[in-house]
């Protein structure tokens, strides 16, 4: 079994990460056209349960609000800057199976908190979880890069999820108001870290901590 877990993929570059843009841009225009899919590809516990939509734990992913464009151009652009290049490192079929893998558990992971907690009625969409585990790892991949927020402030890749986690805690558990799923972006760096470990034998803090010796 643990040489299933880490048997390599052959090297391809299929550029993997500009259909996902596409996709998700494509579908964004859809729903402006069908409102009513949010109701039954994005992520809800009644539908799920009662109506047997399992198929969201998958679709969920490819959801953005159609209220305005910024979830989905936040997204895409985190996918365009960070997917790209750990497409380009591990290859695009490694690639596909850590980000929808990843969007998958982060889906599953949200509800439960939302079933456990009576959040029956939260609808849960977006590329956020998939794309959070893109950022860390990234931030893996290339420990010395620099990330500049607002394009001025140049930040260590590791400095920033480091950064994000403790934000996405302090937003969950102060319970500021924000309608992001704090909890499903943090699901997706545990994740990438779960992943590293059982698929590569990487423990990410120790190539953190190697980097900056």
């Amino acid at each position: 079994m643990q040489n299933l877990l880490r048997k390599p993929f052959k090297y391809v570059d299929w550029n993997a990460s500009y259909f996902i843009i596409g996709l998700n841009i494509a579908i964004y225009l859809l729903m402006k056209i069908f409102p009513n899919l949010i109701g039954y590809f994005s992520l809800n516990v009644i539908a799920v349960i009662k109506g047997k939509m399992f198929w969201q734990f998958f679709t969920y992913m490819f959801m953005h609000d159609p209220n305005g464009i910024s979830h989905l151009l936040f997204n895409m652009l985190g996918i365009f800057f960070f997917g790209i290049s750990v497409e380009k490192i591990m290859g695009s079929k490694e690639f596909l199976l850590l980000y929808f893998s990843s969007g998958i558990f982060c889906g599953l992971f949200s509800f439960a908190i939302y079933y456990f907690t009576g959040a029956y009625f939260v609808f849960l969409l977006g590329a956020s979880g998939a794309l959070f585990s893109l950022l860390f790892s990234f931030a893996v991949f290339r420990p010395k890069d620099k990330i500049y927020i607002w394009g001025i402030l140049p930040v260590p890749a590791p400095i920033l999820v480091a950064a994000y986690t403790g934000i996405e805690l302090a937003s969950h558990f102060f319970n500021i108001k924000t309608g992001i799923a704090h909890m499903t972006h943090l699901a997706g760096f545990l994740y990438a870290w779960i992943y590293f470990i059982v698929r590569f034998g990487v423990n990410p803090w120790k190539v953190w901590k190697n980097a900056y010796k």
